[in-house]
Parts: C-alpha cells; structure tokens; sequence
C-alpha cells in the first residue's frame, strides 16, 4: 500500500513540476517573445548537437567492442 502512494506521490510531483515549466515558458513568452523564442531555438539547438555527438561518439565504442582497431 505504500508503494502505491508512493508512486502516487511521484506522478503528482512530476505533475506539478510539468506545470510549473510550462506556465513558465508561457509566461516568459507573453512577455519576453522574441527573447524566448532565441533562448528556445539555441537551446534546441544545442541539444541537437550534444545528439548528434553523442551518437557519433557511441558508435565508434561500439566498433571497437567488435574486434576492430582504431588508429
């Protein structure tokens, strides 16, 4: 029975912290549009990079957990 408000507890923060974000973001945009939406584009930006990385960084492990050397 804990373990059900337990988990019940977590989805009600996760809730509330998912609100909070975007009654931010929304808030942040009504007053500030064009500086949010810079902040937003870079900030996608970037994590599309740091994918992009990180892909390129995973498959060269995965080459040399195959066997193959790398010089």
């Amino acid at each position: 029975m804990t373990d059900t408000s337990h988990a019940g507890a977590n989805i009600t923060v996760l809730l509330a912290i998912l609100t909070l974000s975007a009654v931010t973001m929304l808030w942040l945009l009504w007053h500030f549009p064009v500086t949010t939406a810079l902040a937003t584009v870079a900030i996608l930006v970037g994590l599309g990079v740091s994918a992009r990385l990180a892909r390129l960084t995973d498959s060269e492990t995965t080459d040399l957990e195959h066997g193959e050397q790398s010089f």
